[in-house]
């Protein structure tokens, strides 16, 4: 894409960081440390086009971003149904890492909020043997979490068209306080809602929400669930169009956990969070948009971010619900 592009989106940098509230996720201390001036965006456009600005190379953790990929790739692993029975599909209205089921079913209200995605995790193929080690061999770090892990690796690293690699410090770091996610797992299992042991469910999701990525990373992410699962630079298809079509309804529902209502009227686009300050946007058949800037609102998502995508909701008529929508790989090539 043209240089005037990149121009635009760092006009969108600059506008956005003059909003200095929020706080860092004081409760992980590798992103406690975090340089909290950070800012960067992309967006990635179903045919390949790219076009990024700002501390576009800087690599942070996934982190709840993980979610909506590694739930498409269950759904391709064991089908739909069987995700279905083990995670709900509905809007939670609580904190991402809530204590809380479904009430009659015993299941997590949806595959966006920790409980949700601690059980999606285990549902992934184990029988998996790839490339990727899956991480050093501990009591809970077992073969078959190894080999989990090994599966997600191979998955989100076709979904971002390059190898990706886990932060094992952070991964071992996250792991030792790791209590809330040990209480949820510890509730999973005794409801029947988790086949491994809750130490092994919460072990293999840290090491997958300690993928590294940079804000370009998760814009081709996106932009190849805006593609129907296809990569739209590699050409391959890495999950199928039901399962893509699939992650982006709850998205639409879930994917800004208790703010997902407000998300979803103002801005319009199926989107997800995460604690260390990304946030994606899919806009169907068009675009994977990204952000990165660590400051965090109440409900744990970036700030920044969140303005940047009101920005460019409100400028390009992103809305879903716009009548006046417009074509995006046009409207960015016109101002190319």
């Amino acid at each position: 894409m043209h240089e005037s592009i990149n121009s635009y989106l760092r006009e969108i940098l600059k506008e956005s960081s003059a909003d200095v509230s929020g706080k860092l996720a004081a409760y992980i201390p590798r992103l406690r440390d975090a340089d909290e001036n950070l800012q960067a965006l992309a967006m990635v456009t179903a045919d390949g086009q790219e076009c990024s600005a700002g501390d576009d190379e800087h690599l942070f953790t996934i982190q709840s971003i993980s979610k909506p990929f590694v739930y498409a790739l269950a759904l391709d692993d064991v089908g739909i149904e069987r995700v279905r029975e083990m995670v709900g599909m509905e809007p939670s209205g609580e904190a991402f890492n809530e204590l809380s089921l479904e009430g009659g079913t015993g299941r997590p209200l949806n595959p966006m909020i920790n409980a949700g995605a601690i059980a999606t995790h285990h549902l992934v193929d184990h029988s998996h043997h790839g490339e990727h080690p899956g991480g050093r061999q501990s009591v809970s770090r077992t073969a078959e979490v190894r080999s989990r892990t090994s599966r997600i690796m191979e998955g989100l690293s076709a979904f971002a068209g390059r190898e990706l690699s886990i932060d094992w410090d952070a991964a071992e770091e996250e792991y030792s306080s790791a209590y809330r996610n040990m209480a949820i797992a510890h509730m999973l299992k005794s409801h029947g809602a988790l086949d491994i042991e809750p130490d092994e469910a919460v072990r293999g999701y840290i090491d997958q929400c300690s993928v590294l990525v940079t804000v370009k990373d998760i814009a081709r992410m996106a932009a190849t669930l805006a593609n129907n699962g296809v990569h739209p630079e590699t050409g391959v298809q890495v999950v199928s169009p039901e399962a893509a079509r699939t992650t982006l309804g709850i998205m639409a529902t879930c994917g800004m956990y208790d703010a997902s209502g407000r998300w979803l009227t103002q801005i319009g686009i199926p989107a997800k969070s995460g604690i260390s300050g990304g946030i994606i946007g899919v806009l169907p058949g068009q675009v994977g948009i990204a952000s990165f800037a660590p400051r965090l609102n109440d409900e744990g998502s970036s700030v920044q971010g969140v303005a940047m995508f009101q920005h460019l909701s409100n400028e390009l008529s992103l809305h879903l619900m716009s009548n006046q929508r417009i074509n995006v790989i046009e409207e960015l090539e016109r101002r190319g």
